[in-house]
């Protein structure tokens, strides 16, 4: 994992926006630590949050797609951690498919915060719990919500 290029969590003002997080439970104790930093980092920001869970990372499309279109974003967090089969790939290419298009088609910010690790630990450095190089429980929902907020913006303009 490198890093490389990631700019430094900065909090935005999300005051008036709503997010629903999703997530999934498999791997719990990675996904239940990236739940907890979306939602504190949500509060933080002052955005209302709604809290949803499912069971694996591939259920996350379908719940998120019927969020998109009540919320000003949406955040979907798992781990996926590679084991010997090519599950692992197809797990992968279609939960970031399935991310992508659901923000394109519901013009709606989906931060995805779904590991995709090697291993277990690469899983644990990357969930923001003490001592983790990484928060992308927080990164993703600063993300949508940055997102959000730049839409908004936009859309008020052409008005």
């Amino acid at each position: 994992m490198s890093g490389a290029g990631r700019p430094s969590l900065q909090l935005v003002d999300a005051r008036g926006l709503s997010v629903a997080v999703v997530t999934a439970t498999w791997n719990a104790e990675i996904c239940d630590q990236l739940h907890r930093r979306a939602v504190e980092t949500a509060q933080q920001c002052g955005a209302q949050v709604s809290e949803y869970r499912v069971v694996g990372a591939l259920e996350l499309g379908v719940v998120v797609q019927e969020l998109a279109s009540a919320h000003d974003a949406v955040v979907a967090l798992g781990c996926v951690i590679k084991g010997g089969t090519p599950h692992f790939d197809y797990v992968c290419d279609s939960v970031t498919s399935a991310l992508t298009r659901i923000a394109l088609d519901t013009r709606t910010p989906i931060g995805n915060g779904v590991l995709t690790t090697l291993t277990q630990e690469q899983a644990v450095e990357r969930a923001g719990g003490e001592g983790a190089t990484e928060d992308k429980g927080a990164e993703s929902m600063v993300a949508a919500l940055h997102t959000a907020l730049q839409l908004s913006a936009i859309r008020a303009a052409k008005d």
